[in-house]
């Protein structure tokens, strides 16, 4: 169990590194980029290239040789498979979100170290949206 925790501990810390060397923790950076008209900064279409390419690899490795993994007794992949009106709307705030602000949640955790105003306005409102979506989905499932 501890050698799990220290290697979940692993990845998030390099991968809040990998994002803070990318500038992905930067809004400006995130926004010049979504900007293809303006101040368009396509260097982070390197960042993305690098990370689908590692994990494209590392799937097809995984999933087709069959291997299991070190840490767990299976790989835990997702079993939902049709595209719903909730995926679609989520989708679709995710992305209005990011492209309105220039940050996204992984990122967000990362930026905290730097002392930003506006991470910790986004995060707070991110929770909020999370807890009202939360309501929203509850008071939907109860029966009329």
């Amino acid at each position: 169990m501890m050698l799990k925790l220290i290697s979940i501990l692993f990845a998030g810390i390099l991968f809040g590194f990998g994002l803070s060397l990318s500038e992905m923790v930067n809004p400006l950076k995130v926004l010049n980029f979504l900007d293809v008209t303006g101040t368009w900064d396509p260097s982070l279409i390197l960042v993305m290239a690098g990370a689908v390419g590692v994990t494209s690899v590392a799937s097809y490795v995984a999933l087709n040789k069959q291997i299991k993994p070190l840490l767990n007794d299976i790989f835990h992949l997702p079993t939902k498979k049709e595209i719903d009106l909730k995926l679609v709307l989520g989708s679709a705030l995710f992305g209005l979100g990011w492209g309105l602000i220039g940050i996204c949640p992984g990122p967000t955790l990362a930026a905290f170290v730097y002392g930003m105003p506006l991470i910790y306005l986004f995060f707070g409102s991110m929770l909020a949206g999370m807890g009202v979506q939360k309501l929203v989905f509850k008071a939907r499932k109860k029966p009329v």
